[in-house]
């Protein structure tokens, strides 16, 4: 008999990702890809996966150790194109649905992207980086294998690094080629000193959409327009324009429409996403859910899910509705919409959506959804009666063996009586009359929301033997645009009294729940939470904090976004050092009397190390109970892609300290 328990840091090596479904164009087969961990590698390993919906039978189609992604259907659903690291640098191939080898069809310098089919199937357009007199016939294997000279960075622009790229390139762009597949015939469509970044191709062939942002102080613009490039005669034609991010266009299948998401930006990056709509006959644009108040698309914060690729708006063969997704009261859904102006749920289960892809002559999709006991899996679901049917099961064997703690949904009066959301969930092996210690999770954003969803962490922890509360205070995503804004500006105001709130609610309402053994933990805000709570309060026994901010002042200058984030959510600039200092937890180091384990990411450029290195050494220096462990070639987003070795070594950590002062 096999003995079950909860889930352990190592069991990452066990567990399997399932994403970015694609439905054939006569809607009876679906390719996707599922990623898995190579223990041996230390690193990540993805292949496409195929079901005819007809035997519903997984079956795999790609095979080798490398990374495989980004799987498009022709227009007759003959072929499919994917990006493939199978040569070293990604390159798209095409496979035949008959089976065979793929071919690959790029074999650019610095790798080929986002592939985009013709509607004739007899070319792709692809993204391409290009750098200083380097063009699209450069090719990968001309490279030399040398060790790169190492030279100085000349530094012009404050955009100079992202925490994804490292040091920014700064005169390497992003442009668009089309390969024409009979003759492997190369065309560069994109020149200039600007990133075009590739979209959509028109049902009618004649049109590119690219994202662009043509603003010369690109310093001080966080804007994209969208633009209509003409194949034949290259003409470029600017559909938006003005002080909005837009991106995700989606052709209705006339051509007649094109729908995409963005904002006006009125409250900087807390103003909610919302769907669009482009009438090429009328020449009009139209907010479709100006009266809506939730985000459209994906900002549920997570854990463990790979390769998860946000849906676009996906037309029905009609030309007149569609279906989009929609981040709301802690699920993610998907919404129905027509050109009417009709918008309802079609799925709005205590569930994520994380993926879908319609069968547009039937109102049927393929649909990833992740629920709190499940980490992911692909469903057959009529959109208008709700029924679905389970096609994939990649977790269910390695589950069977293990135990899951089930999250209870709750609700409670946080700051000036608004109602905040959360999930607490009991520990594994719980017995009615014992004492529990409590752990308290903040996620980062802070714009971004918990949801009806696997996170790895969290089991962890209650298999340990700890109670997890989870909420999503006022800053987070999909409970109204007042609610996300209300943060800004306020830093460690009324969300520290949400969070407060949450914690009184949990022991007034859970008598399990030991009040003298609670712990704190977040990573990013969240870690700039947790520091802001155990400087102004000691009623919490162990805290960690992740990838962290300690400092605003510093942080304007260190962090790739720090010089506008600073001034978007703190609302204060270097004139006003003052308020800065105010909401820096570092300004309250003395009060801290939580012992205090820091983790940070060598080559974090989002939250720099160097805000770490500051609360070591201040709370060192005073003699207070603190570790610092710095994790090696990881940058913010370690918790979820970094190196599997080092998110299993972090996990440990998390579990270790709390086992040790709860």
């Amino acid at each position: 008999m096999v003995m079950k328990h909860g889930i352990q840091p190592e069991d990452l090596y066990r567990l399997k990702s399932v994403s970015n479904p694609q439905v054939s164009p006569d809607g009876t087969e679906v390719v996707y890809v599922e990623t898995c961990i190579d223990e041996k590698k230390n690193d990540y390993v993805s292949n496409l996966f195929y079901i005819n919906l007809t035997e519903k039978n997984p079956l795999q189609w790609t095979f080798g150790d490398d990374k495989t992604n980004s799987p498009v259907w022709s227009s007759d659903g003959s072929k499919i194109a994917f990006v493939s690291t199978r040569t070293g640098k990604p390159q798209i191939f095409v496979l035949a649905k008959t089976g065979g080898e793929a071919k690959q069809v790029t074999h650019c310098k610095n790798g080929a992207t986002s592939p985009v089919w013709s509607p004739c199937g007899k070319k792709i357009a692809f993204s391409v980086k290009l750098g200083k007199n380097e063009d699209i016939f450069d090719k990968a294997e001309d490279d030399k294998k040398e060790e790169k000279e190492l030279k100085p960075l000349e530094v012009d622009n404050m955009k100079y690094k992202s925490d994804a790229a490292g040091f920014i390139d700064m005169d390497q762009y992003t442009h668009i080629a089309i390969v024409h597949l009979e003759s492997g015939e190369l065309e560069q469509v994109t020149t200039g000193s600007h990133h075009f970044h590739l979209d959509t191709w028109s049902p009618n062939g004649k049109y590119l959409t690219y994202l662009a942002d043509l603003t010369e102080d690109i310093d001080f613009s966080f804007y994209n327009d969208i633009y209509l490039l003409d194949v034949e005669t290259k003409q470029t034609r600017q559909l938006t324009e003005g002080a909005e991010m837009f991106y995700q266009t989606s052709w209705s299948p006339n051509s007649r429409y094109i729908a995409f998401l963005g904002s006006d930006r009125e409250f900087e990056n807390a103003t909610q996403a919302k769907l669009w709509m482009y009438d090429m006959e009328q020449s009009n644009l139209t907010n479709v859910t100006s009266d809506f108040d939730a985000p459209v698309g994906d900002f549920v914060v997570g854990d463990f899910l790979q390769d998860v690729v946000a849906p676009r708006v996906q037309w029905m063969n009609d030309s007149h509705s569609f279906y989009f997704q929609v981040t709301d009261h802690g699920n993610a859904a998907i919404y129905f919409g027509n050109v009417a102006g009709e918008i309802y749920p079609a799925i709005h289960d205590n569930q994520y959506v994380y993926g879908f892809s319609l069968d547009s002559q039937n109102d049927k999709a393929i649909v990833a959804i992740s629920t709190t006991t499940n980490p992911g899996d692909l469903f057959y679901v009529n959109l208008k009666t709700g029924e679905k049917e389970q096609l994939t099961k990649v977790n269910e064997e390695f589950l069977w063996s293990r135990i899951l703690s089930v999250p209870e949904a709750i609700e409670f009066e946080g700051a000036d009586g608004w109602k905040v959301s959360g999930w607490i969930m009991k520990p594994i092996g719980y017995e009615e009359g014992e004492k529990y210690p409590l752990i308290l999770e903040i996620h980062g954003g802070p714009h971004a929301m918990y949801a009806h969803a696997y996170f790895n962490e969290f089991q962890i922890l209650a298999a340990q033997g700890f109670a997890v509360l989870y909420t999503n205070p006022r800053g987070s995503h999909g409970y109204g645009q007042k609610f996300v804004d209300a943060v800004r500006g306020d830093y460690g105001g009324n969300d520290y009294q949400d969070l407060m709130a949450a914690v009184d609610y949990a022991l007034e309402q859970y008598e399990f729940i030991d009040q003298d053994r609670l712990g704190v933990t977040g990573g990013s805000y969240g870690g700039f939470m947790t520091n802001w709570i155990v400087s102004h309060t000691n009623r919490f026994k162990a805290a960690v904090t992740q990838r962290s901010i300690s400092n605003w002042i510093s942080f304007y200058g260190v962090s790739d976004i720090g010089y506008y984030f600073t001034d978007w959510q703190i609302q204060a600039e270097l004139d006003d050092i003052e308020k800065l200092w105010h909401h820096s937890p570092l300004k309250y180091v003395d009060n801290v009397q939580t012992p205090l384990l820091i983790l940070h990411s060598e080559k974090d450029y989002r939250c720099p190390i160097e805000q770490a290195e500051q609360l070591f050494i201040a709370l060192k220096h005073r003699k207070k109970e603190t570790k610092f462990i710095r994790f090696p070639e990881s940058n913010h987003e370690l918790s979820r892609s970094g190196k599997p070795t080092l998110r299993m070594n972090r996990l440990e950590y998390i579990r270790d300290w709390f086992v040790k002062y709860l």
